[in-house]
């Protein structure tokens, strides 16, 4: 029996500023939505052509509060070939939220607090 990692689901508040985020800071872009028939939720997948995996982004009409992330310890992790310019680009749009300089790994932030980690190929 083989297992894939296919998705990984984030709620947001602010669907359309999360997409444009995650479009200018990792280059996701929407592959598929989902409507509710009654409007009560979106769900959009975004992905690129570096790999099949895809983060859903769920927005939920009736939702109105921060999501409760806990304590920041889980997190999605993306490796690029231009550590460099990922890092000048994150530190324009001003998402940097944690960097570990001895490690050479800093992390994002998304609109609605979620954690993602900016690794270079090795």
């Amino acid at each position: 029996m083989k297992f894939k990692m296919y998705h990984e689901n984030y709620n947001v508040l602010d669907l359309e500023r999360s997409l444009k985020f995650y479009e200018k800071a990792l280059g996701l872009t929407e592959k598929s939505r989902k409507t509710a028939a009654d409007g009560s939720f979106v769900i959009v997948f975004v992905g690129n052509d570096a790999t099949d995996f895809q983060l859903e982004l769920t927005w939920l009409r009736d939702h109105t509060e921060p999501y409760d992330l806990g304590e920041d310890e889980f997190h999605l992790a993306f490796q690029t070939d231009d550590f460099e310019g990922a890092h000048k680009l994150h530190e324009e749009m001003g998402c940097i939220c944690f960097e570990n300089k001895e490690m050479g790994i800093y992390f994002i932030e998304d609109p609605d607090g979620y954690w993602l980690e900016i690794v270079p190929v090795r």
